[in-house]
């Protein structure tokens, strides 16, 4: 495929629904990815107005070479994800562009093990969707079947209920469900333990999903809570961003350093190490030093953080967008880290006030920059001529990272100072030259 930009980016195939990515993507994909296998294949969505006609598309390019499907409808990802786990499926399929606006949609592919497929396993079905027609033609009796699977959030509630160490009774939150993939579960797990719950954003309409609120915006939540924890999902509920009872959010990082800190306290720190991005807030990394924690660092993007942690056999890892991985997990669930986060509320009896102190997160800046063609990022001299100079004014009390997202045609400039002026000024600099020669 030299030459040819890759179909796949760092969270599926993913693009303006009906424009850059169509139904004919999506049957051939389907063809691309079941011509060499057997079923049944677990297809779920969350509530874009186009998911229905994609995920139609996938049942009916299985069922064209002979594979069958499970329709499980609208469910978070960790909901697919433990599905696939549970059925012994070979594959798993979910329609979502997670953060992203309602006009995009996505096709994101998950292995046996409930994970994301890696580099080689999404290469393979690429070449074979590029090669295209003609594809395995079984007919009569060999054609896919399509059933529906209409307890999937019962099950998928009941699984992470029956996993919770800890009734949540007394206990009260206030959730953002992004008018996505989470408005019936989340509700459903945390009064199922006990919780007490004020809900927000689980009114869906196909077009209002990360509209104003979710994981991207917690800003909405924290109007809300009045002395409650917030927790905020995005689209496809794979990440979680909480609010504290002073209405403050608490991202990713700090998160996982509340999260460390209680595994190591409990011994449950396999390893002695979390698994981070290159992303993750230069606090966080002062925190595990504190703490003494190893860490082991990874590309952005949650299927890199689970081969990180396969690969030191760690018990956590994650991003600061939400993204984080328990032991076992395979890929992001923000309704599991939702539970996880208020056990050790329960288990400790201290606020989530009080539990973020772990970490003193330095401030930082991220410019998404769009651009013409984020692929001469690499090459370009005046760039890296330009986070170089950055790297010299910051020395050991900042950082730069300058990345093309894996989703969307920006450049993305990130800036860590010991004050927010200096990091906007750095990042302001950087992105200009980045603006001026990529246009």
């Amino acid at each position: 495929m030299a030459g040819v930009n890759r179909l796949f980016g760092t969270d599926g195939v993913r693009g303006r629904a009906n424009t850059d990515l169509t139904v004919d993507m999506a049957l051939d994909l389907a063809r691309a990815a079941g011509e060499s296998m057997e079923g049944p294949v677990v297809i779920g969505r969350d509530t874009r107005r186009s998911g229905p006609m994609f995920t139609t598309a996938l049942h009916a390019g299985f069922a064209s070479v002979g594979v069958d499907t499970l329709d499980v409808g609208i469910l978070p990802v960790g909901g697919v994800s433990r599905l696939i786990r549970q059925l012994e499926a070979p594959l798993g399929v979910m329609v979502s562009a997670s953060h992203n606006p309602a006009h995009d949609n996505g096709i994101k592919f998950l292995g046996p093990n409930g994970g994301k497929l890696d580099d080689e396993q999404e290469a393979i079905i690429e070449t074979r969707y590029r090669r295209g027609a003609p594809w395995r033609h079984p007919d009569g009796a060999l054609i896919g079947m399509r059933t529906k699977l209409l307890d999937a959030t019962d099950r998928y509630v009941a699984n992470l209920a029956e996993n919770a160490e800890y009734s949540l009774r007394g206990l009260e939150f206030v959730l953002d469900c992004a008018n996505g993939a989470a408005y019936q579960a989340a509700p459903q797990l945390m009064e199922r333990l006990g919780a007490s719950v004020e809900v927000h954003a689980a009114g869906p309409d196909g077009l209002n999903i990360n509209a104003g609120c979710g994981a991207t915006e917690p800003e909405y939540v924290a109007q809300y809570v009045n002395g409650r924890v917030g927790l905020a999902f995005d689209g496809d509920a794979d990440r979680l961003i909480a609010v504290d009872e002073n209405g403050v959010i608490a991202n990713g990082d700090v998160l996982m350093a509340i999260f460390a800190k209680h595994l190591k306290e409990a011994g449950k720190l396999r390893n002695n190490t979390v698994v981070s991005t290159v992303m993750a807030n230069l606090g966080f990394r002062r925190a595990m030093q504190q703490l003494g924690i190893d860490i082991e660092e990874t590309a952005v993007g949650d299927r890199y953080v689970y081969e990180g942690m396969r690969r030191v056999k760690a018990a956590l890892g994650g991003e600061q967008s939400g993204h984080i991985i328990f032991y076992r997990g395979t890929t992001g669930d923000g309704l599991r880290t939702a539970v996880r986060l208020a056990e050790v509320i329960a288990a400790t009896g201290q606020p989530l006030t009080e539990l973020r102190k772990v970490i003193t997160e330095y401030p930082q800046v991220l410019h998404n920059i769009h651009v013409a063609d984020k692929g001469k990022l690499d090459g370009s001299r005046e760039i890296w001529g330009a986070v170089d100079d950055a790297k010299r004014s910051l020395g050991d009390d900042g950082r730069i990272l300058v990345r093309a997202s894996g989703t969307e045609p920006l450049v993305r400039v990130m800036v860590e100072a010991p004050t927010a002026e200096t990091a906007e000024e750095v990042a302001a600099t950087v992105g200009a030259v980045v603006t001026d020669t990529l246009g």
